[in-house]
């Protein structure tokens, strides 16, 4: 074998000939985009984009990337220049350098440099993947938590924020005294109507700080809706030594992702915005029925195989797929979906639901269940219970997505079908611990000690004894039958 090269630099033009790399000179970028929260997702679908536009020869939009919680990524992507490598994985693979990220600030080390980089003239960009919790609010409501640590530590100590809003609040707040143009804020996590939300959230955020700001925010800050698609695991020690021992190349921090990507985008801009549309992204005037779409299709299925798969045995969605209880269970839930959705007439959603459960069956992606059950909390609200309502609503059935609803409750017991523990990662963990200690598995306490939480199923959902009875039974049949079997009986139902 060849000696390991590492990635840097220094090092591009001895790459692999295999390997297509930056071709613009990255000395040459401005700072025209502040992303907070860079992990895998960012890094296989917003810095993509982007490295295509800087591709083109626009060099305004090299990024400076923020994290609000570690030093992981800067301390692994700073040795190699924030190059890393790119490996779309199917039948065959590609591999590419992505070198759009110039810099990774850590922000519990010094806040007040992330502050001064985001209120840079050149930033026109501050966008956000920093996962549903990291928007401190309630997904019944939509409303902020005003009571939430983090965000009473940022109103009392403005110029050491922890949460993002603590930071673009400083920003904009200094930007306005400077005379400096007002940057756009992109959410690109899965919340339902992400701008708008993010816009509502930040506006009170500002609100609380003072009125005067809150009133600037409402006013002049643009959030954009937005629809963000591509599957990406979690990058692991045996996609780095396959990286290495495939292609002779040490890169600490590489990641893995299916070849599709889809980005649509809301065209609703304060200033400057990177030609993102010529580099594959759809601008719409109105990005919810893509949203709807896939945050109840895509990631309400993905939830479904999450728990129910895990529960199964399965490690990952392709291995879960792999069991003809569980894809057809699947393909029930997405049939069961489609009539909760409000699409133009030029989408064919057939045509996309057939194109999910192809790639949900990419064996070349290993995407652990147990990465998706995480902040399951924060994500079931939009992917199932949006759709399960209006199932109610219509007085369709509700059987499936009930037995989603079940397979999370079993799932945070934190006990799963071989007596094992479960490492269940969710900001309600010690909610769940508390109103579940004792239960055992007694289907009807735990349905009812966890319909209490209010943050997840409003009162609505708890007060309907349609919804009660069909999650009781559908958990009771997990407790009874074992997950699987539970499924195999809605499978085709």
């Amino acid at each position: 074998m060849s000696p390991r090269l590492r990635l840097s630099a220094a090092n591009l033009s001895a790459l692999p000939a295999n390997l297509a790399r930056p071709v613009y000179d990255r000395s040459a970028l401005r700072t025209g985009i502040v992303h907070l929260g860079v992990g895998s997702f960012h890094r296989a679908h917003q810095a993509v984009y982007t490295d295509n536009v800087l591709a083109s020869g626009d060099l305004r939009w090299g990024i400076v990337g923020a994290s609000l919680r570690n030093s992981d990524a800067r301390d692994a992507l700073k040795p190699q220049d924030y190059l890393y490598t790119l490996n779309l994985r199917a039948e065959t693979e590609t591999l590419r350098v992505i070198g759009s990220l110039q810099d990774i600030l850590v922000a519990p080390e010094n806040p007040a440099a992330l502050i001064e980089t985001l209120c840079q003239p050149s930033v026109a960009v501050v966008s956000l993947t920093v996962t549903e919790k990291g928007y401190h609010y309630d997904p019944a409501t939509r409303a902020l938590n005003e009571d939430d640590a983090d965000i009473l530590h940022d109103l009392a100590h403005p110029h050491a924020p922890r949460t993002a809003f603590g930071f673009i609040a400083a920003a904009i707040l200094r930007r306005r005294r400077l005379g400096i143009t007002p940057f756009t804020v992109l959410c690109c996590d899965n919340l339902p109507a992400n701008g708008s939300t993010l816009h509502g959230l930040l506006s009170r955020y500002a609100q609380l700080v003072s009125p005067d700001l809150g009133g600037f925010v409402r006013n002049e800050i643009r959030c954009p809706d937005t629809m963000v698609d591509r599957i990406v695991p979690a990058t692991t020690d045996d996609d780095r030594q396959h990286l290495s021992e495939t292609d002779g190349i040490d890169d600490r921090w590489p990641v893995v992702a299916e070849p599709f990507t889809q980005w649509v985008i809301e065209d609703r801009f304060s200033g400057a915005r990177p030609a993102w549309d010529e580099a594959g992204a759809t601008f719409v005037s109105d990005v919810a029925p893509f949203e709807s779409m896939k945050l109840r299709m895509l990631n309400g299925s993905h939830s479904a195989l999450a728990y129910l798969g895990y529960l199964a045995g399965h490690d990952t969605v392709a291995e879960a797929m792999d069991d003809d209880a569980l894809a057809g269970f699947v393909e029930g839930l997405m049939t069961d979906t489609i009539p909760t959705l409000d699409l133009p007439s030029n989408i064919d959603v057939e045509a996309y639901r057939s194109s999910l459960l192809t790639r949900f069956r990419n064996g070349a992606l290993h995407h652990r269940t147990w990465q998706i059950a995480m902040d399951g909390s924060q994500k079931l609200p939009q992917r199932i219970l949006g759709p399960l309502r209006e199932r109610l609503a219509k007085g369709l059935l509700i059987e499936r997505h009930a037995l989603v609803v079940a397979g999370w409750m079993r799932y945070v017991t934190g006990i799963d079908e071989r007596g094992r523990p479960i490492d269940v990662r969710d900001p309600l963990l010690n909610s769940f611990q508390e109103r579940l200690h004792g239960a055992g598995g007694n289907a009807v306490r735990i349905v009812g000690d966890l319909l209490d939480l209010k943050a997840i199923f409003g009162d609505d959902l708890p007060a309907d004894q349609r919804f009660r009875q069909a999650v009781s039974d559908a958990l009771s049949n997990i407790y009874s039958l074992g997950s699987r079997q539970a499924v195999d009986r809605l499978a085709r139902f």
